[in-house]
């Protein structure tokens, strides 16, 4: 079952904190946004073993875009 980790808000990716077949637990930070100056952490919302990721550094993301993918 994949789980879809979302951006909270709009703004930049600032830096990937993850990669393709790590294994991450629920709190992990998986990316960090940057909007308005401020660093927003993403974190995963369950356990699991990141599957997929979506965005690259710098890239600008809306609220509710996926970022990562995990199984």
């Amino acid at each position: 079952m994949a789980i879809d980790v979302a951006a909270h808000i709009t703004g930049t990716v600032w830096k990937i904190e993850t990669q393709v077949g790590a294994k991450v637990a629920s709190g992990d930070v998986l990316v960090i946004l940057e909007s308005m100056k401020m660093e927003m952490p993403v974190e995963a919302s369950d356990d699991g073993t990141v599957k997929e990721i979506r965005c690259s550094e710098g890239q600008p993301v809306n609220e509710g875009d996926v970022l990562v993918v995990l199984e």
